[in-house]
Parts: structure tokens; sequence; C-alpha cells
């Protein structure tokens, strides 16, 4: 039987969308699906009044203020406090205040931490970081990278996966067109995506199959310097932005296309990757961060130096000149997802937040 009735998760939630944002969403419906109580402390509320939102130094501090207020009075009714995690200011700013204030409840406070800029945030910061990190009850991870990472500076971490919604992302029989291949980039045009690379290798790709179109999934400030290269490169009617997609969205467009690029710099555990194995989309991706101890090169995806457009270009082309190439990826990307279905999540989530407890009274 369960120690726990409630729990209170501290993280983001859209708008704007991202991999934090839709993890605390989909927790906190998957928490809820096991008649657990939930109740979600927003890190990025929206304005109230909203003008507020519109000066930038007074809104920041209204927001910690309210946060720091929604803190006080919210954490000390719950059993278990789940709080999303991630480098730099986000640390210091939202889940230090959340720990302490959890600890002064004397609540179990379990640190999700993730993100791919962990080492060196916590190289730079680490006096600070486990000031209050050792606070927690315990520290979970969504990947062998970044327990590496703690192991490092002499921490404990548990490995639970990020959680796939297996109703949305899932294989189905796709369109197929040997003349037309359909590529898609799905990350945000941010600097660390290094969504240009995808571009330059896409431009190659065209060479071999002159039909070929690309699909970028995703906001950011790098979308006009990618639309200039996009331009110089005379792509224009072959490249299109299709600006930010609900999950809904986002799971067609997986399951349209026939392989997904991922040219990141920096990364951890990218949901993107996860969500296209699951929806049976080959991935040619860089070996940044995490990456590699996510999926491995040619058993179920296709694996790059960072910022190799050369060989992205390449693997794309074998794939699409292999049809044992392609079933391999997918077949083996299918069995590397199972993982990260909630069943499977749910029994060391559950077996975290138990031992949480117990060990909290005991102290």
């Amino acid at each position: 039987m369960s120690q726990f009735k409630k729990v209170t998760i501290v993280g983001p939630l859209a708008p704007p969308a991202g991999g934090m944002a839709n993890q605390t969403k989909k927790l906190a419906e998957f928490l809820r699906s096991e008649n657990v109580s939930v109740d979600v402390i927003r890190t990025n509320p929206d304005y109230k009044p909203a003008f507020i939102g519109k000066i930038p130094v007074l809104r920041a501090l209204f927001r910690l203020v309210s946060y720091k207020l929604t803190l006080i009075m919210r954490l000390k009714n719950t059993d278990v406090i789940h709080i999303m995690a991630n480098s730099g200011w986000s640390w210091h700013l939202f889940a230090a205040p959340a720990i302490i204030f959890g600890r002064l409840y004397n609540k179990p406070v379990i640190v999700n931490y993730r993100g791919g800029y962990a080492a060196d945030f916590f190289s730079k910061s680490w006096f600070w970081v486990n000031l209050t990190l050792k606070k927690s009850q315990a520290i979970i991870v969504p990947s062998v990278f970044l327990q590496e990472v703690f192991d490092d500076f002499g921490k404990e971490s548990v490995v639970i996966p990020n959680v796939l919604d297996k109703n949305l992302f899932f294989q189905t029989d796709k369109p197929t067109s040997d003349k037309s291949p359909h590529l898609i980039v799905t990350r945000n045009l941010e600097a660390i995506y290094d969504v240009a690379t995808t571009v330059r290798a896409f431009a190659l790709v065209k060479k071999e199959y002159p039909q070929a179109y690309l699909s970028i999934a995703g906001t950011g400030p790098e979308k006009k310097p990618l639309t200039a290269l996009i331009t110089d490169l005379n792509l224009e009617d072959s490249v299109s932005f299709t600006g930010r997609l609900g999950p809904e969205e986002m799971a067609n467009l997986y399951q349209q296309a026939d392989i997904m690029l991922n040219a990141s710099t920096v990364d951890n555990t990218p949901n993107s990757i996860i969500e296209a194995l699951a929806c049976a989309t080959p991935v040619v991706t860089t070996d940044a961060g995490g990456i590699p101890k996510l999926v491995t090169h040619q058993h179920d995806a296709l694996l790059v130096n960072i910022a190799d457009h050369q060989k992205m270009a390449e693997g794309v082309i074998d794939i699409l000149n292999s049809e044992t190439l392609q079933k391999t990826l997918i077949n083996n990307g299918l069995n590397t997802i199972e993982k990260f279905y909630w069943v499977n999540v749910w029994l060391k989530l559950k077996a975290c937040y138990d031992e949480s407890i117990i060990n909290n009274r005991v102290k």
C-alpha cells in the first residue's frame, strides 16, 4: 500500500511549451490516473494583472515574490514534494526555495534534475547547489548520463525515465514515397539545437532526392538566420516552418515523417528522439551529451559528430537507400522506448516516493 495520497509537483507548464513543461503536465496527468491527488505549483505562472508581464524588472520581482508566497501556502498540505529542477538561475530562483520551504514543513523532497548543462553548472556553483540539494530525500534523473554527472560530485541519484504518452506517440502506417522523402526537425530554434546543421545536411540530401522536403517544428530566436540560410541554399520551396505544435500535432508530424534529424550541441535525454522512435520514425542525431546513453549507433539510431552536416546527410541517404537499415532502426527503436511508458515509470517512481517518506520519518 502506498505511503502517500497527495503529491505536489513544482515545475513549469506550457505556455511556453518545452521538455520540462511537457513532462510536468504528463507527470501530473499520469499520477492522477493512479488516484493520487496532485497539486502543481507553476514556476512560470501567468502574470496577474497581465500588464506586469510587460515591465522587465517588475515582472521578475513580482513572479519571485508570488512564487515564494505560493510555496509557503501550499507545500504544507502534501505528502511528497516533487521538484522539476534545472541548471543555472532556474536552480537558484525556483528549485532551491522549494527545497528549503519543503524542509521547513518537514516534507519529503524529491529533486527531479534534468538538463544538459549540469556538469558545467555544478563545477561553478556546487557549494550553493549542494547546500540545498543535501536537504532532499532523493535525487532522480532521466538518464544514466546525468546519473554519472552526480556520481562525479559524490551524490547518489536514481534513474527514472521521462514518461512517454503511448496514446499519443505510437507507430502507424506511414505514407510511402521513394522519391519525395519527408524529413523533420522538432527542436526549438535556439543556438544549442543547431538547426542550421540539419538545413545544410538537407541541402546535400536534395542532390540525391530532389523532391525531398523538410519541416521544422519549433520557434525561437534563430528563425531569421535560418531563413537567410535557406534562401542562400535555394531551399525556399523545400523547407517549411510549422511554428510551435501542440502534442497531438507533433505526434502526427512524427507519424507522417520518414526521418527525424537532431543536431543539438548540448543535450541530455531529448524527448524529441524518444517520441520519434515511438512513432517508428528513424533518427539521425548528433552524439551530444547524453544522447549516446539513450540510443546506439546503427542499432536504434544513426549518430554523427556535432556540426557534421556531411555525415548527417550520408546517414539520411543510407536510411533512404536501405529498407533493411530502416527496419532495423525502427524495430530496435520501438524496443528502446519501452522503459519510457508509464506502467514502467510508475513502478520506479512509486517506490522512490514511498522510500523517501519512510526515510523522512526516520530522520
